[in-house]
């Protein structure tokens, strides 16, 4: 019998994978598009297997951090790769890199494309309104958007859970008819399957921010209750936006749009209030992940280069020039367009980290025999 503290905290780990993958990206309908809908009828088995593949790794890194008291991601990997450390825990920084890149880029684009898309606003005042408001808030409110990203998300499961359940039953006709047309003529199963392997991959580069909440564990197998919770919420949002995105599929807008769920709304039911109300919520989830993921990077930087820095006081000079600095970064790479960060950006993420986290896991399961030997 689990006991209602235990429950309250192996939930509330599998919440905080659930608010890492469903932010802005995936409510804007991109990441579904390029990973899995692309490929027709087999989305429903691949986004299954990219969630069963996060499962499996975050338990297995959870319960061996619980296992081993090894909570921040730098000493779990110098414990974790044993004498190879010296190479995959610096491979894993340069993973950590790449993701604060990429990340708060795709949001930035994500929030600056739903403002052009959903409401008519130019996008470069979007752009400069967006990139402005990213940088002062990252240099001032960090602590004010943490506390209400988890809350964004749940409004944006909701707002996507709004959306989702009335169309998907108004547009049925669509989707039956989609599906078959794509179950006639299938698109390549190797590829399908190995673009969810490469979406899991990549949402696995921030697997050491996960570490940290294993410690209210009450003993390692926590873990596992954990990510079964987490498997299934994730499998079950996932399964029903694939399922609502196969309405559109034969739309002539569909491959190119840059927020594909407004193509599913305006198709849909009462698109004149759930396109403001999801635009918004994306508008906001996507800049809540730019904030925390440039605001981390400033932290990580600032606190190199002074032992004694303090994120909580009033920010100085080097906070705000080192944000400024990743805003501008994140501007930049912002430029390439959604589509391209998600298809290109994410992606050579996914290939970093399968040598650097997912063939090292597995390495590790054999050779220790699941952490027993």
């Amino acid at each position: 019998m689990i006991s209602k503290d235990k429950m309250s905290v192996t939930i509330g780990v599998a919440f905080v994978w659930f608010t890492t993958q469903f932010g802005g990206g995936f409510a804007s309908g991109n990441q579904l598009r390029q990973y899995f809908v692309q490929f027709g009828v087999w989305a429903f088995a691949t986004c299954v297997l990219a969630q069963f593949i996060g499962a499996f790794y975050q338990w297995y890194g959870l319960r061996y951090a619980k296992k081993h008291d090894l909570y921040d991601y730098r000493s779990f990997n110098n414990h974790f790769y044993g004498k190879y450390a010296s190479i995959f825990s610096n491979l894993y920084e340069l993973v950590y890199l790449v993701t604060i890149c990429v990340a708060p880029a795709a949001a930035f684009a994500t929030g600056v494309s739903t403002m052009e898309s959903a409401f008519g606003i130019n996008h470069w005042i979007g752009t400069i309104f967006v990139g402005i408001f990213i940088f002062i808030v990252a240099v001032y409110g960090t602590n004010v958007v943490r506390k209400v990203a988890a809350t964004l998300s749940v409004l944006i499961v909701g707002g996507l859970l709004i959306v989702y359940i009335p169309n998907i039953i108004v547009q049925w006709g669509d989707i039956s008819a989609n599906i078959a047309a794509s179950a006639a003529n299938p698109a390549p199963v190797g590829k399908a399957f190995w673009t969810s392997i490469v979406y899991a991959a990549f949402q696995l580069g921030s697997i050491g921010l996960l570490f940290q909440h294993a410690k209210p564990f009450a003993s390692p197998d926590d873990a596992k209750t954990s990510m079964v919770y987490g498997f299934f919420v994730n499998t079950a949002i996932c399964l029903m936006a694939v399922l609502g995105m196969m309405a559109i599929t034969n739309d002539p807008n569909f491959a190119t749009e840059s927020i594909p769920l407004l193509i599913l709304v305006n198709r849909g039911v009462a698109p004149s209030l759930l396109r403001p109300i999801i635009s918004i919520l994306i508008v906001l989830g996507s800049v809540s992940t730019a904030v925390n993921m440039i605001a981390g990077m400033s932290n990580r930087v600032c606190s190199s280069m002074d032992k004694n820095f303090d994120p909580t006081a009033k920010p100085g000079k080097n906070v705000i020039i080192v944000t400024f600095i990743c805003t501008l970064v994140a501007f930049l790479i912002a430029q390439l367009g959604l589509n391209k960060i998600v298809s290109v950006g994410y992606a050579y993420l996914g290939y970093l980290s399968i040598p650097v986290i997912m063939i090292p896991y597995v390495v590790h399961m054999i050779a220790t025999k699941f952490d027993t030997k």
